[in-house]
């Protein structure tokens, strides 16, 4: 019996975000002190998977550049290990924070 005849495979939404949201952590290659890691969220029709990603960043850093990595990346992994189109890959920066070695805020002093 050819295999179009046996039956089909589905993969569930909540795995193709699991696969999603490993991807991005995998594209960040210095994430964000005390970061939580990212996660995702994908809307699959048929082979097309959406994937929206949430992260927290370090900041000053080229948040463009990290965010396209994490385009790259996600899309990547998602058709490779799902077999699934990703048209896009949204990003959402949830949170900034300071780079290691810098505080918080400024230091401010009274006199």
């Amino acid at each position: 019996m050819p295999a179009a005849e046996r039956g089909a495979t589905r993969i569930a939404d909540r795995v193709v975000a699991k696969i999603a949201a490993r991807a991005a952590r995998e594209a960040l290659t210095r994430p964000a002190p005390d970061a939580a890691p990212p996660h995702a969220t994908v809307t699959v029709h048929h082979d097309i998977a959406r994937v929206r990603v949430a992260l927290e960043l370090a900041y000053p850093s080229d948040l463009a550049a990290q965010c396209a990595a994490v385009r790259r990346q996600v899309a990547l992994r998602v058709e490779e290990c799902a077999q699934m189109a990703v048209p896009e890959v949204d990003v959402d920066i949830e949170h900034l924070r300071p780079a290691r070695g810098r505080p918080a805020r400024p230091d401010r002093r009274v006199r």
